[in-house]
């Protein structure tokens, strides 16, 4: 277990703090169950990190909420989403959508199975505690390279275009990850139609750049935390995919930098988050924004999320990215480089989160 030296937090050794803390492979979870009521220093924010922007709980400014329904059968009601998808792309780089298609039930049966993974033994977790195998299954993939250890558990699998075999799933959630993310993936088509039309081009542009090919399912369990002011659950940063859906339950805490106030993302029952990620900012040349946000620590958890992310980062592919041609003329020059998915994800992977406070797209802009 790891030792809280909370009073004295200089008089630590952080590396093998870390270490002794991956070598449980009880992640977070494991700390709660052993009963602990202070944080452990590896897992305090530097207080710049927390306290740098003001949190706004003003009620005008509230991320977009986006009805969906009717979508694909009245063309004037469509317009209408289509410029509400794009207005809230380009202001906030944030919306959540309701009457999205996935029935209720099966958002409801994907959180219960994200909780049955991390509230089953701990000896049948460890197994997937492994770089190795589908499904990948730890506390922080940057647990070595952060300033501070976020305090959440993570397991996750690529389920598209090559989804792992079913016997390889987690047997307490397989067949849900699986319903869930056929579901997720034809909404994510409908969004990227929507998108692809709010920049003014042909309704099927940025599925036919195989801005939907990819599928990453990211599951995220954040316990209670004894001391939620000094921690964060996920520190402040960028996706670096295409677009993200995330399905997150009652509990809430995930925020949003937006005019350098963070602003609270609430739960809204039966609705999907959506946001721009850096790779579609860099190809809509900064028409679409990926906006930083960061997700607070709770005193009241487990919360539970599904983050599925569109990206083709693991698929060995040569295909170039870069600002999209007909977006361009003289008044809008390119504003990025051309890259792979790989490229981008290995170097904004490579320096985790929020470690300089840049954004990663600073990086291939020319």
């Amino acid at each position: 277990m790891v030792k809280s030296n909370a009073s004295n937090p200089d008089q630590y050794d952080r590396a093998s703090e870390l270490k002794a803390f991956d070598e449980t492979k009880a992640g977070v979870k494991g700390l709660v169950d052993a009963g602990i009521t202070e944080l452990p220093p590896i897992f305090h924010q530097p207080a710049d990190k927390i306290q740098k922007y003001p949190v706004l709980r003003d009620t005008q400014f509230s991320i977009p909420v986006i009805d969906l329904e009717r979508v694909k059968e009245d063309p004037s009601i469509r317009k209408e989403i289509v410029d509400k998808v794009g207005n809230a792309s380009r202001k906030w780089g944030f919306f959540q959508v309701v009457n999205h298609g996935i029935p209720v039930n099966v958002l409801e049966e994907m959180k219960d199975g994200v909780r049955r993974f991390y509230e089953q033994d701990d000896e049948l977790k460890k197994q997937y505690y492994t770089f190795s195998k589908p499904v990948v299954y730890n506390s922080n993939y940057d647990l070595y390279a952060g300033l501070a250890v976020n305090w959440r558990d993570t397991f996750s699998s690529f389920m598209a275009p090559n989804p792992p075999k079913v016997e390889d799933l987690p047997p307490v959630c397989r067949d849900i990850m699986v319903e869930y993310s056929k579901q997720v993936q034809a909404l994510g088509y409908l969004l990227l139609e929507l998108l692809s039309e709010a920049l003014g081009l042909k309704r099927d542009h940025l599925k036919e750049m195989d801005c939907a090919k990819g599928l990453l399912m990211l599951c995220h369990y954040y316990p209670a935390c004894p001391q939620p002011e000094l921690a964060l659950g996920i520190s402040k940063h960028a996706d670096n995919d295409f677009i993200t859906v995330l399905l997150q339950d009652h509990i809430g805490g995930l925020q949003v930098l937006h005019e350098d106030k963070w602003i609270d993302v609430p739960p809204a029952p039966g609705a999907l988050v959506i946001n721009i990620g850096d790779l579609l900012q860099l190809i809509s040349n900064d028409a679409f924004i990926s906006v930083e946000h960061r997700v607070v620590a709770n005193s009241v958890g487990p919360r539970v999320s599904v983050a599925c992310f569109f990206s083709t980062s693991v698929i060995p592919n040569s295909r170039l990215y870069g600002p999209i041609k007909e977006l361009l003329s003289e008044e809008n020059p390119p504003k990025y480089r051309e890259t792979t998915v790989t490229e981008y994800a290995i170097y904004s992977n490579g320096r985790g989160l929020d470690v300089d406070g840049h954004s990663h797209l600073l990086h291939f802009r020319l």
